[in-house]
């Protein structure tokens, strides 16, 4: 499993021109699942999203990055990209042989939202499958690349 985690002001996803997924300030997770992916991974990846101290403490007067989503009661937006399995070592052409299959992806990437949703957040999500429009005004810039390889 891999999701690209970027601490924002705000981001949305639109589809033909409507809205499906705002939020402000919180986390846009990008989420890409394996054909290996179980839900071991999928616990590992929501507790690491949402207990990652990615955010300034205001009251410390500090940069320093000591909250998490959960400790600011952030917001977190989620869409699939199964790009990021995207292997270009090759050809001219990505492969994408390590990107789990639209069914099994699709059930895995309910699942993640669900845990993440088990948080008490809110969290909002784009289309599973479609052409999505994502604006995302991160904040910092932070930008991080999370992977959690199956043992199986």
């Amino acid at each position: 499993m891999r999701v690209v985690i970027q601490r924002v002001k705000s981001s949305q996803v639109t589809i033909e021109g409507r809205i499906v997924g705002k939020i402000g300030p919180g986390l846009n997770l990008l989420v890409a699942i394996s054909d290996r992916d179980t839900e071991t991974e999928l616990d590992w990846m929501a507790r690491k999203c949402l207990e990652l101290r990615l955010f300034p403490d205001p009251q410390a007067n500090s940069s320093r990055w000591d909250q998490s989503v959960l400790d600011i009661q952030g917001q977190l937006l989620v869409v699939s990209q199964f790009t990021l399995y995207g292997d270009c070592r090759k050809g001219r052409r990505p492969s994408f042989d390590r990107s789990a299959p639209p069914g099994m992806a699709q059930e895995l990437y309910e699942k993640f939202v669900q845990k993440l949703r088990g948080s008490g957040l809110t969290v909002e999500t784009g289309e599973f499958g479609a052409m999505m429009d994502v604006e995302i005004l991160n904040d910092g810039p932070v930008t991080l690349i999370l992977e959690r390889e199956s043992t199986a």
